[in-house]
């Protein structure tokens, strides 16, 4: 008997085979089958669970890496040094910027935040520091914590006002131009409602109140502050002169100022009140002072013959009693000797030095004595 052949419905593709495919095709979709699906292995489960956390994180790191790299790149290597600057009044937030410009800390709030948990945030001090890649905040702190001591600069006795505007300029490292200062000091005027020893000098300028001593300078100081504090010490140092010689023969205070500073070129620690009384009994006879230190301020030098013949306002040759304005800042002594002149009948002086260097100074009552000195 042969064997009998399987046909499906499918491949007897009559009409109703067709539908009754149709009609199971549609039931069977309709089925809940997850009963008879293979199962999912709860390893390759937790494993692809695993490799997604893994791939995270790679990618967390990955961007954290890049970032902190690109922020410790702009950190000073440590060891390599670092100044920077912090001016009077300046708070920890602007104080963070400085530091992060010049790559000690990566960011603001990390500094601000140790400021403010040490309480340091008045201890702060203003000057100019030398830190080093690699410090901590802690260490920052600290140093910023320490006063820095204000550089200086020095007005020796004698000095003009062009002189003293160079010496700042040089002391300031160009921050404050010689121009600058010497143009503040133009106009005692300016400064008379405070200071009232400055009165009689009108629009003229500073030279002769700008006391030589020697002055702080800090990153903040400016023509007019530096100005203020040398006249503040004019002030102090001349609050115990005696300037009632001077008065009772009619003269100021201002021209006090003035002698004073012709007594300091022309004279020596041993004779300035001798130099004085000279000056004084020419002045009081109507005589010319014929200093040739007055002709030196303006020439810029020891004068010439020539210069000495060349009429100007400071030629004290040519022009009767006191120059328009003082020739340097005297010296206290000098002030002193100009308020206290010597008692003498001298009205010639004449200085050369001796074999050793020192000054010798012949003062003489006549012209004729005076002559005979140079011989």
């Amino acid at each position: 008997m042969s064997p009998r052949k399987q046909v499906t419905y499918s491949q007897n593709p009559n009409r109703a085979a067709r539908a009754a495919h149709a009609k199971g095709e549609k039931q069977f979709r309709t089925y809940d089958t997850s009963y008879i699906r293979p199962k999912r292995s709860l390893i390759v489960t937790v494993l692809g669970i695993l490799l997604l956390i893994a791939a995270i994180a790679a990618i967390v790191f990955g961007v954290f890496s890049f970032l902190k790299g690109c922020t410790a790149s702009n950190l000073l290597p440590e060891g390599e040094q670092v100044e920077i600057v912090v001016v009077e009044g300046e708070g920890p937030k602007s104080i963070a910027k400085t530091l992060i410009d010049a790559g000690m800390i990566e960011n603001s709030s990390s500094f601000t935040e140790r400021v403010n948990e040490l309480g340091a945030q008045d201890s702060l001090q203003p000057g100019t520091y030398t830190l080093t890649g690699g410090q901590s905040i802690d260490e920052i702190i600290a140093i910023l914590s320490t006063p820095v001591a204000a550089p200086t600069f020095t007005v020796p006795e004698g000095s003009t006002l062009a002189q003293t505007a160079a010496i700042v300029a040089e002391a300031s490292e160009g921050r404050i131009s010689a121009d600058d200062f010497v143009n503040a000091a133009s106009d005692a005027s300016k400064f008379a409602s405070e200071y009232s020893f400055l009165a009689d000098a009108g629009t003229a300028s500073l030279e002769g109140f700008l006391f030589p001593k020697t002055y702080p300078i800090n990153v903040d100081s400016t023509a007019e502050s530096i100005i203020r504090d040398m006249l503040k010490q004019f002030a102090s140092e001349t609050a115990t002169l005696d300037w009632s010689y001077a008065e009772n023969l009619g003269y100021s205070h201002y021209d006090v100022v003035k002698l004073a500073s012709i007594i300091e070129k022309e004279s020596d620690a041993d004779h300035r009140a001798t130099v004085a009384s000279v000056f004084y009994n020419r002045l009081e006879n109507g005589w010319q002072l014929q200093s040739d230190a007055t002709v030196a301020y303006t020439v810029g030098h020891d004068p010439t013959p020539e210069d000495v013949q060349t009429e100007t306002d400071y030629n004290t040759y040519f022009i009767y009693g006191l120059p328009p304005t003082p020739i340097n800042s005297p010296s206290l002594e000098c002030l002193k000797a100009a308020c206290n002149p010597e008692k003498t009948n001298y009205f010639y002086f004449y200085f050369e030095p001796d074999d050793k260097g020192d000054m010798k100074y012949t003062f003489s009552e006549t012209y004729e004595e005076h002559q005979a000195a140079y011989e």
